[in-house]
């Protein structure tokens, strides 16, 4: 398991005087996000927020080449997982940008710094709005340094998104002005000082959560790995379904949701449980494709499972000023009808295809249980922590000191101060790619702000959809329509947080505007954001998948997105109607039952679409695909009326499937191990 928020690009393995250098910077860095804590520098946030991309964005300039391809060693017989990189020297280059870096970000607390306009923080400060010559040229060199940093580290395309932002702030004022999304025009010093000296642009809130949160999460998750607790979470995955028939399957669905609990990456969580299962999976009879597919789907649930949600979901705590805690429990319900709707498709999938048994040679979950069951400890004690009003960052801390006292309780995996610093810099490397994310979002966010983008954006939304009904409830529901695929098709582009960031000021002001209250806007936009992630083409979870299992990259990806399917769709009943707030936690505990049972059934029935095969009864045909995809779909309208459509739908479905069986006579359960069965289908 990898500590990282962010599905990013391999980095080099760093040796010599350079892995040393990185090394000494990942604790400083660690050493400064843990001061922080508990003794904030007086000067501000702002202030810290300076010296921690200082200390981080140089690193990303060691830790990943720039030509985003690196050396991977040949595999050997008995390799399991994706191909390892070899160590690689940075070059020349490589070292002039990381001299520029620490220049550029330490230039606004200089006490004397080149150029006009006097020296220090307060003074930089004091020049907003009118900046000196000098604070021109080093904020536009921070500012192509953080596109370099994310073309290296995620691809081409978050920089051409940036890039676009940038040509709409300074270009927009050459549009017709009648058009919506026109402006005054902003000149390259205004965008630059909104960038470089303001609360909205580098230094924003995105930064602010990376440097005060997820870097002491990367730390905690990578000291649980190297504990011992990823191995511990397969483990009693396999021994509790070991008796089970479809105990490969399962074991990959719950190993990828408790290793979720720890991890916010949905490519890592993959890797992680796919060099495990992957095995017992081929064993089971899985083509590399469909094995893949289930463990991507399964991966990417890492990013929604509590505690440890992905890096956006920190950014809603700050963007909505509420505590962490309400942010886990609006998202435990919609995390379980995610990996119920994994497990029954797995479930299905092994009924229809055939698979064979596979004994797990494992323990019982008990004894494992007892040994090493000390491992959930520090789990518990973060929501424990946060419950009686401790702070997130104190909360993990205090659980990932918790993890390395216990993890002295097991001799082959204790933190002796080598591994603890081990841990350390895994743990700050793990945040690198995502700082340069959550930095260069302040792009985004800041030319949003100063050209009025998202209201204007907002306006045009609602104008389209009101293009084809003037029914306000039909306006909400196609507007959400709209956002979840403008949501979808911008996650295949850019990496999860970015793509939050976007949508919660282009799409959120839009629903906002309609009446959806704040909390279900957010968790619309960040579980849309979150499940682009499984859509092809791009489906970075998907790729990790199939390099693991060898399996062809396409085929994958369409597998990845059929187990996920049925779990797709949910993220719309939050908005197009109130009793979407039960799937939150919002509301009394009838509405949340209600809401709870309602999509649980309309999960399952998607599952039957997709799968096409009724659990117990035998195999559903086109017809009862239909009226079951129909069935799922009406009952995210948590209304009473079309609750009781999609039942009846659901009913006719299973009927159908019931008069099937009754006319062949048989189940029309394939023989198992049957190499027929076992082709690969779309869904």
């Amino acid at each position: 398991m990898s500590a990282q928020f962010e599905d990013e690009k391999p980095g080099r393995v760093l040796t010599g005087p350079a892995g040393l250098l990185l090394t000494a910077a990942a604790l400083a860095v660690a050493a400064l996000a843990l001061w922080q804590v508990f003794r904030p520098l007086s000067q501000g946030s702002k202030y810290y927020l300076i010296f921690f991309l200082a200390g981080v964005l140089p690193l990303v300039f060691l830790a990943y080449p720039a030509n985003l391809r690196l050396r991977f060693r040949r595999r050997r017989p008995g390799d399991t997982g994706p191909p390892r990189p070899v160590s690689a020297r940075p070059t020349a280059t490589d070292w002039v940008l990381v001299a520029l870096a620490v220049a550029a970000c330490l230039y606004p607390v200089l006490p004397m710094p080149l150029g006009s306009g006097g020296g220090g923080y307060n003074a930089f400060l004091d020049r907003q709005g009118l900046l000196a010559p000098m604070d021109l040229v080093l904020g536009t060199v921070l500012l192509l340094l953080l596109l370099e940093a994310c073309r290296r580290a995620t691809g081409w395309i978050l920089p051409a998104v940036c890039l676009l932002f940038l040509g709409y702030g300074y270009y927009g004022g050459l549009l017709p002005q009648s058009w919506p999304v026109a402006h005054a025009g902003l000149d390259f010093s205004q965008l630059v000082d909104a960038f470089y000296n303001s609360d909205s642009g580098f230094y924003g809130t995105p930064l602010d959560v990376a440097a005060s949160y997820i870097v002491l999460f990367t730390i905690y998750g990578a000291v649980l790995e190297l504990s011992g607790a990823g191995r511990f979470f397969v483990d009693l995955s396999a021994a509790a379904f070991r008796r089970s028939r479809t105990a490969a399957g399962r074991t990959a669905v719950a190993s990828g949701f408790l290793l979720g609990t720890v991890s916010g990456s949905g490519a890592a969580t993959t890797v992680s449980i796919g060099a495990v299962t992957w095995p017992l999976l081929r064993r089971a009879g899985y083509p590399p494709e469909r094995a893949g597919g289930m463990l991507a789907a399964a991966g990417v649930g890492a990013i929604l499972s509590p505690p440890t949600l992905g890096a956006a979901a920190f950014i809603i705590a700050e963007y909505l000023g509420v505590s962490y805690l309400q942010v886990l429990g609006w998202a435990t319900a919609p995390t379980v009808l995610y990996y119920l709707g994994i497990l029954l498709s797995v479930e299905i999938d092994a009924r229809r295809s055939g698979v064979r048994p596979v004994v797990i040679d494992v323990g019982s979950p008990w004894r494992l249980l007892a040994r090493f069951g000390y491992h959930f400890a520090s789990l518990i004690a973060i929501v424990g922590l946060l419950a009686v009003g401790v702070s997130a960052t104190r909360a993990v801390v205090v659980a990932t000191l918790l993890a390395v006292a216990l993890s002295f309780l097991d001799r082959a995996h204790r933190l002796t101060p080598a591994r603890l610093v081990a841990a350390l810099v895994t743990g700050v490397r793990g945040v690198l790619a995502v700082t340069a994310v959550c930095a260069a979002a302040g792009i985004i966010t800041a030319t949003t702000t100063k050209t009025g983008l998202g209201p204007q954006a907002a306006t045009l939304l609602i104008s389209g959809a009101k293009a084809a009904t003037s029914n306000p409830t039909l306006v909400l529901v196609l507007t959400a329509l709209l956002a979840a695929v403008a949501l979808s098709l911008l996650g295949l582009a850019v990496p999860v947080t970015a793509s939050f960031v976007i949508g919660w000021v282009i799409v959120g002001p839009a629903l906002i505007d309609l009446g959806v209250s704040a909390p279900a806007v957010a968790m619309f936009v960040f579980y849309f954001a979150v499940l682009s992630e499984v859509s092809p083409p791009t489906a970075l979870a998907a790729v990790a998948a199939a390099a693991v299992t060898g399996g062809r990259l396409v085929p994958t990806m369409w597998q990845t997105l059929r187990y996920a399917l049925p779990a797709y769709l949910t993220p719309i009943a939050f908005v197009i109607t109130p009793a979407g707030l039960g799937l939150l936690g919002i509301g009394g505990a009838q509405r949340i039952a209600f809401a709870a049972v309602v999509i649980a059934l309309s999960v399952a029935v998607l599952a039957v679409a997709a799968g096409g095969w009724l659990p117990g009864v035998g195999p559903a045909g086109a017809p009862e695909r239909v009226l079951g995809a129909l069935a799922g779909v009406t009952l995210l309208w948590l209304e009473p009326v079309a609750v009781t459509v999609g039942v009846a739908l659901a009913a006719v479905a299973a009927a159908g499937v019931l008069v099937r069986r009754q006319s062949t006579g048989r189940a029309g359960r394939p023989r198992a191990g049957s190499s027929a069965n076992l082709r690969e289908e779309k869904p």
